[in-house]
């Protein structure tokens, strides 16, 4: 299997260096292929703009959207971009691993999808119509292809369980898995988040490493997150909102899992 590890974290010696180290290690002695984005090493710059288009905006002034489907569909896209875009092609699974700063992903990261995903690659494809609206949710360029996360947050469990002041985490994290990951196509499994990263002694790290060690050994078993489908019929199309017969009662991210996970 070949594994892309798109990893942000500016210090080599934190937790999620040694967390990252030891996921290369555990997917190589196992035979997989394995590539890291290590985007601070890279120095990644995070803002889309005119620099992202080889000989420049196509008209008078920038335009993010038009420009990006221009740049991928002619071979202009600066060789950054490109590269990365190879990177995802050739992974089978691909493992986002950064800490939650500000109940998201760093902005490094956020900038890497966000110019990777380009018009006609991470977005703007098929058929757009009053019976399909587009290739998404479930299908795309990146379909077929499995990815997962790996958070560390600083807080307690509890603070991120149902009733947890910063809010559920399946809920914090439903804009990455079904908005960057499941959007594109891929498969979505379930996280592997670390809390209380700031209180890590030796027993505890060495726990977190073999937790993460069985769920890289299982990256091709673990079932997916049950996200629903845009266009296998339980959404109206065009207005993209869930048949009044598909989990009547049920609103907001709950309502996109055709069953409940695990």
């Amino acid at each position: 299997m070949n594994v892309l590890i798109v990893y942000a974290h500016p210090e080599p010696q934190s937790l999620n260096g040694a967390l990252k180290d030891f996921a290369v290690r555990r997917l190589e002695a196992a035979g997989h292929a394995v590539q890291v984005s290590d985007l601070y090493v890279m120095k990644w710059k995070a803002p889309v703009d005119a620099d992202d288009i080889v000989g420049g905006p196509v008209g008078a002034r920038f335009d993010p959207v038009m420009d990006s489907r221009h740049a991928y569909a002619n071979n202009l896209q600066s060789a950054d971009i490109a590269a990365e875009q190879d990177k995802l092609r050739w992974a089978d699974t691909v493992i986002f691993q950064f800490p939650m700063w500000w109940f998201s992903m760093p902005a490094i990261m956020k900038g890497w999808v966000e110019r990777v995903y380009a018009y006609g690659f991470g977005y703007g494809v098929g058929e757009h119509s009053d019976v399909r609206w587009g290739d998404r949710y479930g299908e795309g360029t990146l379909a077929g292809k499995r990815a997962m996360l790996v958070v560390t947050a600083g807080g307690w469990e509890s603070h991120y369980g149902p009733r947890g002041i910063n809010g559920p985490i399946d809920d914090l994290l439903f804009p990455i898995h079904h908005g960057i990951l499941y959007y594109p196509g891929m498969e979505v499994l379930p996280p592997l988040v670390v809390y209380r990263s700031d209180r890590m002694d030796d027993a505890r790290f060495s726990a977190v490493r073999d937790e993460l060690g069985r769920r890289l050994d299982t990256l091709a078993q673990t079932a997916p997150i049950p996200f629903r489908q845009q266009n296998a019929g339980d959404y109206d199309i065009p207005a993209m909102t869930l048949k009044n017969d598909i989990a009547p009662g049920v609103s907001g991210f709950a309502a996109h899992l055709a069953e409940s996970p695990g």
